[in-house]
């Protein structure tokens, strides 16, 4: 099955955003964020950027705001970074998927005690 351009640019968008939310952004606000995904609009224009936040609530939340006023720099670098013609609007949307799924496990991991009682 061939790949959509989406789909590549996506895989792109991913890997440059981690690094450089990982090495280049330097705001003690940031606390070991993890770019989950990447989904642009069909016409590359603007991209939904999933992040995962290893800590707290409060950390998470200062974590997004951080990224929200990173925002220009991250765009600036992606333009220097790759071949796009156009580097989109990028929308950091919080990933709790892995805050879900240590609930879920504790759950479970509960649900098997009681049972074996």
């Amino acid at each position: 099955m061939a790949y959509k351009r989406s789909d590549r640019v996506n895989s792109l968008l991913q890997r440059e955003l981690g690094t450089l939310i990982s090495e280049e952004l330097r705001d003690p606000r940031i606390a070991f964020p993890t770019v989950t995904a990447v989904e642009i609009t069909p016409d590359l224009r603007s991209a939904r950027v999933h992040v995962s936040v290893l800590g707290d609530e409060e950390a998470s939340e200062k974590t997004m705001k951080a990224l929200e006023d990173a925002k220009p720099f991250l765009r600036r670098e992606l333009g220097s970074r790759t071949d796009l013609r156009f580097v989109p609007e990028l929308t950091f949307v919080h990933d709790r998927s892995a805050e879900q799924a240590v609930r879920i496990s504790a759950l479970l991991r509960e649900a098997r005690e009681r049972e074996g009682r």
